[in-house]
């Protein structure tokens, strides 16, 4: 199965070569870990924004990859 996870999906209009993407993957809280610098051994509890923006991007892959809104509920 092709899940945000295990591929890379880019929106095709704003794709650049050589260029950092938007994607529809996890790499949006990498990056916010990576500007922390968090140590992948400390918990820690993430900014409500950062959880809302990452359950954006899964939302938007759901809707592009199904046509269909999640239910979430």
């Amino acid at each position: 199965a092709l899940t945000p996870d295990s591929s890379r999906f880019w929106p095709a209009l704003t794709y650049k070569v050589g260029k950092s993407q938007d994607s529809y993957d996890k790499q949006y809280l990498r990056d916010y870990l990576t500007s922390i610098d968090f140590d992948m051994r400390t918990p820690i509890d993430l900014p409500p924004t950062v959880l809302d923006n990452t359950l954006k991007k899964y939302i938007e892959a759901y809707v592009k990859l199904t046509g269909n809104r999640p239910d979430l509920s």
